[in-house]
């Protein structure tokens, strides 16, 4: 008897979070349960949308090209990359991620649709 109400009509035997069984009945692997985790702890530093401002500006790159660069969203905060994938379908361009800069960059001027796409998203946009 380890448990504190263990054999009292308090009893409340530990129940797995991932199948909702019983813990020795329990047949997640450990494998399972760390994948659980780490999922749990990623989405527990997420912040919504609606508290974040995102930064939208065009630069000039050499040979004469234009990026929209998309700055002041954390990759810690954010899942970067399937917003960039939502920005690119929006746009119908191309772009990529910079994580060590944490920012999003789309070829070509695309401020305005990349712009009524974070909105719809419910993201603050500042120009």
């Amino acid at each position: 008897m380890s448990r504190l109400f263990a054999g009292t009509p308090f009893d409340i035997p530990p129940t797995c979070e991932l199948c909702g069984n019983p813990e020795p009945q329990c047949s997640c692997t450990a494998a399972e349960k760390e994948a659980a985790e780490t999922r749990q702890r990623i989405e527990s530093e997420r912040v919504a949308p609606e508290k974040q401002t995102a930064t939208i500006r065009t630069e000039k790159r050499k040979g004469g090209r234009t990026a929209t660069v998309i700055t002041g969203l954390s990759a810690v905060a954010n899942d970067l990359p399937s917003l960039l994938s939502q920005l690119q379908a929006a746009c119908g361009t191309g772009g990529t991620v910079k994580r060590k800069e944490d920012l999003i960059e789309l070829q070509g001027d695309h401020v305005a649709n990349a712009t009524r796409c974070l909105v719809d998203l419910g993201y603050r946009i500042k120009k």
